[in-house]
């Protein structure tokens, strides 16, 4: 049986209202095609947080998997970066 390697990708968190679970967004620049300007575009992901570890403002790895609900086929695999803390 062979390996599969997961589609991974990092992402931001945005919102973690709901019990583990969390949404993260992926923000990306495409070219348009009659202009030529690079537009930003964005990506929400709702992304399966077991131990409630991610909060806003958090760098994440996401990994797909199998579907927990409806909309969630993602789950958190690390934290890579919190946010930095503002000195008041």
């Amino acid at each position: 049986m062979q390996d599969q390697k997961l589609k991974t990708t990092t992402a931001v968190v945005i919102s973690n209202s709901g019990n583990k679970s969390v949404k993260v967004a992926i923000d990306f620049k495409v070219r348009h095609p009659r202009y030529g300007k690079y537009v930003k575009r964005r990506t929400t992901l709702s992304v399966h947080d077991e131990l409630n570890q991610a909060s806003v403002g958090d760098v994440v790895e996401v990994a797909q998997c199998h579907p927990y609900s409806k909309t969630k086929s993602w789950r958190l695999v690390k934290v890579v970066q919190k946010p930095a803390q503002r000195q008041s």
